[in-house]
């Protein structure tokens, strides 16, 4: 089963719900032209559909390999590399100055789907490059950004973070890397783990960057620092040159994306390797967290695309498999088991549950470039806050639903699901780190609910509320039963929000750890609340146009009928969160260790 990348509705998200024109109309986003999008989108598309997609099997069958010190990529890997390199493809949203094209994070953010869909196990080296170069770009001195950035922006050389050590996973502070200064540089040495294409034969140089502690450190998470360990030292003339004293000892053998190299690397075997403190020192940690935020929306849009390719390979299967007689039909002929009742409820849960992820991550993406470009610098604060606040929704939310939309796609395959060779088992086995790395889901929720919402005391999340009321107001003037039914939803899941976050807060404040035991269910209600406000507006739209006979009417019916469903059946027990979000302190620590 292929991959087709879904077009028309990443334009409706893009253009619809997450406000691509006004993007657009940006200072530096001027060259971002409806024309342009959609040429980008269309190529992107192909290559996913024709180039990536076909690689995804073999890359799971075959994965990467470790050989002599080298590690091989699946097959067609470094070829089709090339191609992204060629294509100006990594690119795509970076600083003009270094080589990018500076086109917007949402453009970029809608493409990276459809690479992470065609194909996760490659599409993680751009994932991990495109958050070193954020962090080279963000603290960097002028010279490691002339050093490194043009090359890693046009994809020659590739980026990877070092974070994790075999004592020390989440727990950052308990690092043991150290770097000793030697003249203009460090001497790194030290073991990371868990480290995607840490060594791969696709690039001529990988730029690794490295959290390690400083002889006169402090213990804890202020003594790290960060520091750029390249593969080969660049030479006189910016070229791979001297071999550094790095290397892979061990590939993982994981449950999933087996395409994907997730090495054990060792530095300063033979006396150290050579690093370049980025910034100051002690402040790697935060320096680190500009890779992390990238990287964390990334995650979350993989979440989406696992989901969407587990999705198209259901719904073409439930199309053609062909199992009992039709329960609405006298006709005792077998049909296609599209056709029965619980393979619709799950096919529209995953379609709706697609749409309303994607509508959020993209309006997430449109956020960002808000951020970055927009003139009034109070105003550019608070769409940072909003970023801030739905980083750890996106990351966990989307994740969470890729693994169960993952494992609905196997059920609807049934038998023939938990078979390697229809590859229904592939999407949910690669779907499942995602809610581990980059923070596990847990850390987000205690992110969102210890942070975010402690930081002003829920004004954000309950600035999102007002935003839900006003559309719900909007949508009193529109006609319809459709759209009657999603009003009535998203007026619950506004009030739910709102609760939940005035309780959350007030929480935090009072009793931390009953919070703390609440957060998940919390961000589980947010997200779904927001993505159902999301859909809301796209409801909306698609009714306008509807009314003035505008676009596709199958399509603007689509999105009535979706919306309506997830109002009435994906809202419902997800809005059933409050109950459980502020129970779950009064019994989580009752129990003694012991009676674990």
């Amino acid at each position: 089963m292929t991959y087709t990348a879904p077009l028309a509705d990443m334009r409706f998200a893009l253009r619809e719900v997450a406000g691509l024109s006004g993007v657009a109309a940006l200072p530096g986003y001027e060259h971002a032209t409806d024309d342009t999008i959609d040429a980008v989108l269309e190529e992107a598309g192909k290559l996913a559909g024709n180039g990536l997609a076909p690689l995804n099997r073999e890359g799971d069958k075959v994965g990467a390999r470790l050989e002599n010190g080298v590690v091989r990529t699946a097959p067609g890997f470094a070829t089709i590399y090339k191609d992204f390199v060629e294509g100006g493809w990594n690119s795509l949203p970076f600083d003009p100055e270094f080589g990018g094209q500076g086109m917007p994070w949402l453009l970029a953010t809608a493409v990276q789907e459809m690479w992470q869909a065609a194909n996760m196990g490659f599409g993680l080296v751009l994932l991990l490059n495109q958050g070193a170069i954020d962090a080279i770009h963000h603290h960097g001195s002028e010279e490691q950004k002339a050093a490194y950035l043009p090359k890693m922006i046009s994809g020659e050389w590739t980026g990877t973070m070092n974070l994790t050590e075999p004592q020390a996973g989440s727990d950052l502070g308990q690092l043991k890397s150290r770097a000793v200064k030697s003249g203009d540089h460090y001497l790194v040495s030290g073991q990371k783990i868990y480290i995607t294409y840490g060594e791969h034969d696709m690039a001529e140089n990988i730029v690794h960057l490295v959290l390690a502690r400083t002889p006169d450190a402090p213990a804890g998470v202020r003594g790290i620092s960060l520091f750029i360990v390249p593969k080969y030292l660049p030479d006189a003339d910016g070229k791979p040159g001297k071999r550094n004293d790095l290397r892979c000892v061990s590939l993982e053998h994981k449950l999933g994306i087996h395409a994907s190299p997730t090495c054990v690397m060792s530095f300063g075997d033979d006396g150290g390797a050579v690093g370049y403190l980025v910034g100051e020192e002690g402040r790697g940690l935060s320096y680190m967290f500009t890779m992390m935020n990238n990287a964390r929306l990334s995650v979350g849009i993989q979440g989406l695309a696992i989901a969407e390719r587990a999705y198209q390979q259901a719904a073409a299967f439930a199309r053609t498999r062909v199992q009992s007689k039709d329960d609405g039909s006298a006709k005792p002929d077998s049909v296609a088991i599209v056709h029965h009742a619980d393979v619709r409820r799950m096919l529209m849960s995953m379609r709706a549950q697609i749409e309303a992820m994607r509508a959020l991550g993209y309006y997430t993406a449109a956020g960002i470039d808000g951020a970055l470009k927009q003139p009034d610098k109070a105003a550019g604060r608070k769409i940072q806050d909003r970023v801030d606040l739905l980083i750890p929704i996106v990351k966990a939310w989307f994740t969470d639903l890729g693994n169960e939309i993952a494992s609905t796609g196997v059920q609807i395959h049934g038998g023939m699901g938990f078979i390697e060779d229809t590859g229904a088992a592939q999407h949910l086995r690669d779907a499942r780190i995602l809610p581990i790395y980059e923070g596990t889901n847990g850390i987000q929720a205690r992110d969102l609910v210890g942070r975010k919402v402690a930081k002003d005391g829920g004004e954000t999340m309950l600035a999102l509320v007002a935003d839900m009321r006003a559309t719900a107001e909007e949508m009193k003037a529109a006609p319809g039963d459709d759209i009657e039914a999603i009003r009535t939803g998203l007026v619950a899941a506004a009030d739910a929000l709102e609760d939940a976050t005035k309780w959350v807060a007030q929480s935090v404040k009072t009793e931390l750890v009953s919070a703390l035991a609440g957060s998940v269910p919390f961000l589980r209600l947010a997200g779904t609340a927001l993505g159902g406000w999301l859909l809301a507006r796209g409801a909306l739209v698609a009714q306008t146009r509807l009314g003035q006979r505008d676009s596709d009417p199958d399509f603007l019916e689509a999105k009535l009928v979706t919306a309506r469903f997830y109002a009435e059946v994906i809202l419902p027990p997800a809005l059933a969160q409050l109950g459980p979000l502020k129970a779950a302190g009064r019994t989580v620590f009752v129990l003694s260790e012991e009676q674990f």
